[in-house]
């Protein structure tokens, strides 16, 4: 079977693949000969995908985030030091409409990924160490089991009958539970680790920043520290971008990142123009200026996210911050 590739042509030696992941298989399409191969999304299926690309070398493989499906794929090409983009969805999609390709199947998909791999190069994924993979897997725990129940509390606000009650009551008990386990496991395997423990304590030592936000960051934003403001911002999904058309200037406007760590920057931002002095007196400056209280949040969810980075790239503690020391000093 093969998928018809009319992107421009890349260097003879390159090699681009798309993957799309599903629950019972993986579909391949290639760049070098636009053939589409499909194997089991199993064990033995993903070691024959490592075996091919282990010895053939290609410039780059591009998977999308599927809600936890492709780790396994993603995690053995790092394992073979295979390189491998792990990309967002929506950005994938863009480029398919913008290709003209409105129909969407599985070996289309995979054709698009390719597509994306050859003209958009991606951000190559990192192997993550076991102890990071792991803190990440307890944390996406914990976030669904709080949105499980969110949903039951809702639910149990429009219930009357009595019968119903004791059974969403039943469930609540047990995901309050298990969200207390979860939070003690996390807290374990933090403290277990000598890196996890200094970041964490150079993070909580924010005023606003708590055992949530720093787990998560530790977990699912390991760049922290690494890269700068900008590009932190993006990756958190934080960064405003410009909406312009010739002399029509629009409303910049956040979009994409890894929505669990902004969702969770968010609550901690709140807390922060409270209880933080230098973003009090940010939030009070922006709110003087006139800015929508939108904005003003999301301008210190951006000034905290920038302080953090600069925190984890310095080594210094809250208080040893030079903005810190001008603000209360």
């Amino acid at each position: 079977m093969t998928h018809d590739s009319s992107a421009p042509s890349s260097p003879a030696n390159a090699l681009f693949v798309g993957i799309d992941v599903a629950k019972a298989k993986l579909d391949l399409a290639r760049s070098d000969t636009g053939s589409l191969t499909t194997v089991a999304n199993d064990s033995r299926g993903i070691t024959q995908i490592v075996q091919w690309f282990t010895a053939q070398r290609p410039t780059c493989i591009v998977v999308e985030s599927t809600g936890g499906l492709e780790r396994p794929l993603v995690d053995a090409l790092l394992d073979a030091n295979v390189p491998v983009a792990l990309v967002n969805p929506g950005r994938v999609r863009h480029l398919a409409i913008g290709l003209g390709i409105i129909a969407k199947t599985d070996p289309i998909d995979a054709g698009v990924l390719m597509k994306f791999a050859r003209l958009a190069e991606p951000r190559l994924a990192q192997k993550r160490p076991q102890q990071q993979a792991e803190l990440d897997a307890l944390i996406t725990c914990r976030r669904q089991l709080i949105g499980a129940r969110t949903d039951q509390a809702n639910c149990r606000l429009t219930t009357r009958s009595k019968s119903a009650l004791a059974s969403i009551d039943a469930v609540l008990k047990t995901l309050e539970k298990q969200i207390d386990l979860l939070d003690e496991k996390i807290r374990r395997l933090i403290d277990s680790d000598d890196d996890f423990k200094h970041l964490d304590q150079l993070l909580r030592s924010v005023p606003g920043v708590g055992p949530v936000l720093s787990s998560t960051l530790l977990a699912e934003l390991s760049e922290l520290g690494s890269i700068d403001r900008r590009e932190i911002g993006a990756l958190a999904g934080v960064a405003p971008f410009n909406r312009d058309s010739g002399k029509f200037r629009g409303k910049r406007s956040i979009r994409g990142g890894r929505a669990s760590v902004r969702s969770v920057l968010y609550m901690a931002a709140l807390a922060a123009t409270r209880r933080n002095p230098v973003l009090r007196v940010f939030a009070e400056r922006l709110k003087k200026a006139g800015k929508a209280s939108k904005v003003i949040i999301v301008a210190c969810m951006r000034k905290l996210l920038t302080l953090l980075n600069a925190m984890v790239r310095d080594g210094l503690r809250w208080e040893e911050l030079e903005v810190v020391k001008a603000t209360v000093g």
